[in-house]
């Protein structure tokens, strides 16, 4: 089973860019772009001057309890830059989904609450509500990750989108927002 296969048996279809797309991205935006392969793990990440975006981490079932997902995260870490992910909301039905919190939790990773991310998937048509979780080295702001999060969608998420799914994603205005006084509770407060 090739990487992008891994990553869409485990990723929900509505998180999942294209084949094609992941594998533009990773030909044109090189400089950017990059994939962390290995046995038991699959890391996709952008890597700008002043952040890190991871938008895949995959480890294998047997592969937990070893570690890898720290070790993957230190590896970004040293790079002393704030580094930022997508994640869903904690869904009851999936326990994924909140191991997945805890695992972020305990690496230091932040709710960033004033950030509302909701789009539409091209592939379902459904409304997809996301929560941004961020590392902040440096004491970065909100203002700063969410700044990072807008420049994130115009160039990956919608990276030649129209090309790759014969329709455009929401316009960046439409899918984030940023809110001083956040309505959102701190999801990891919880856990």
């Amino acid at each position: 089973m090739d990487w992008y296969e891994k990553l869409n048996q485990y990723f929900p279809i509505v998180e999942m860019k294209s084949k094609e797309h992941m594998e533009t991205l990773l030909k044109e935006r090189s400089d950017i772009y990059h994939k962390d392969e290995g046995p038991n793990h699959i890391m996709m990440y952008v890597e700008l001057d002043n952040f890190i975006f991871i938008d895949y981490l995959l480890v294998s079932n047997k592969a937990r309890g070893q570690r890898l997902g720290h070790k993957l995260l230190e590896k970004l870490k040293q790079k002393r830059k704030p580094i930022i992910l997508e994640v869903e909301p904690i869904n009851y039905e999936d326990s994924d989904t909140e191991k997945r919190l805890r695992f972020y939790k305990r690496e230091g990773f932040e709710h960033a609450q004033s950030i509302g991310y909701t789009r539409r998937s091209l592939a379902t048509k459904e409304m997809n509500s996301m929560e941004i979780l961020y590392w902040a080295p440096n004491n970065e702001s909100e203002d700063m990750i969410y700044d990072a999060m807008k420049k994130t969608y115009n160039m990956i998420h919608t990276y030649k989108d129209q090309h790759f799914y014969g329709e455009s994603y929401q316009p960046v205005e439409e899918v984030l927002t940023f809110n001083q006084e956040p309505e959102n509770e701190n999801l990891l407060d919880s856990l």
